[in-house]
């Protein structure tokens, strides 16, 4: 029997890409499986269908909707807090409401949405936050509001693991680099420039993420918290 059979998850932001292969990779390994989406309804359906998960609409910008939505989830085993966007551009020129959102889901809801897995969660439970190597470097201009927040992502990883470690819940941050998503192809403008100082010069693959994620799920990873663990092809070195 699977270690995450009938272990109850739930991913904030499981439509697409990482998110979506968090999905499947769950649901195939017996978990129960709940998660959101906001902005895309018939990949969220299709994801459904495909795994068995269940499906929820929940916008991760606005604070009480997202509360919401993790504590209808009941008492988790597993929560993994993916959704996010990235806004690139020159500071001086940046649209400062569209800087606001960025920092409403990528740090404000990343902060409410693991506190209130914390309230619902199973002792020895796994909260796990998908940040950016861009939180530890920033290879060009025009990141400065994206690192921003991965930066800040790590501060709550590690805040929240003193929090939540007498409990026996481990919280960490997992940080990849370049991967081949709707968001960053593997054959969009900026792959080369990136693969350029990469080790290994590709995109990672979302079931590579996975990977990753569940292991430090699993009972195997319960030593392992308050950490980044980056995985980004030498993105980072």
């Amino acid at each position: 029997m699977s270690i995450f059979a009938g272990k109850s998850v739930m991913v904030l932001g499981g439509s697409r890409g990482i998110g979506a292969a968090l999905v499947a990779h769950f649901s195939a390994a017996g978990a129960k499986v709940v998660f959101t989406y906001s902005g895309s309804p018939d990949a969220a359906a299709a994801v459904a269908a495909q795994t068995g998960a269940s499906m929820v609409q929940a916008n991760s910008a606005n604070r009480d909707e997202l509360i919401a939505a993790v504590a209808a989830a009941g008492a988790l085993d597993i929560m993994v807090i993916n959704a996010g966007i990235a806004i690139m551009g020159d500071p001086l020129a940046l649209d400062a409401d569209a800087v606001d959102r960025l920092i409403d889901i990528n740090v404000r809801a990343v902060y409410f949405a693991g506190v209130e897995a914390g309230r619902q969660m199973n002792d020895n439970g796994r909260i796990i936050i998908i940040g950016s190597v861009n939180g530890d470097r920033v290879p060009s201009a025009g990141f400065t509001a994206y690192a921003l927040s991965k930066s800040a992502v790590q501060g709550i990883g590690r805040g929240l693991a003193r929090d939540f470690g007498p409990r026996g819940i481990t919280v960490n941050v997992v940080q990849p680099g370049p991967v081949d998503t709707d968001m960053n192809p593997a054959n969009g403008p900026m792959a080369k420039m990136m693969h350029g100082m990469m080790a290994i010069p590709r995109h990672a693959h979302a079931d590579e993420v996975a990977a990753l994620v569940l292991f430090l799920a699993s009972p195997a990873a319960a030593m392992i918290t308050g950490t980044t663990q980056t995985l980004d092809g030498g993105l980072g070195i």
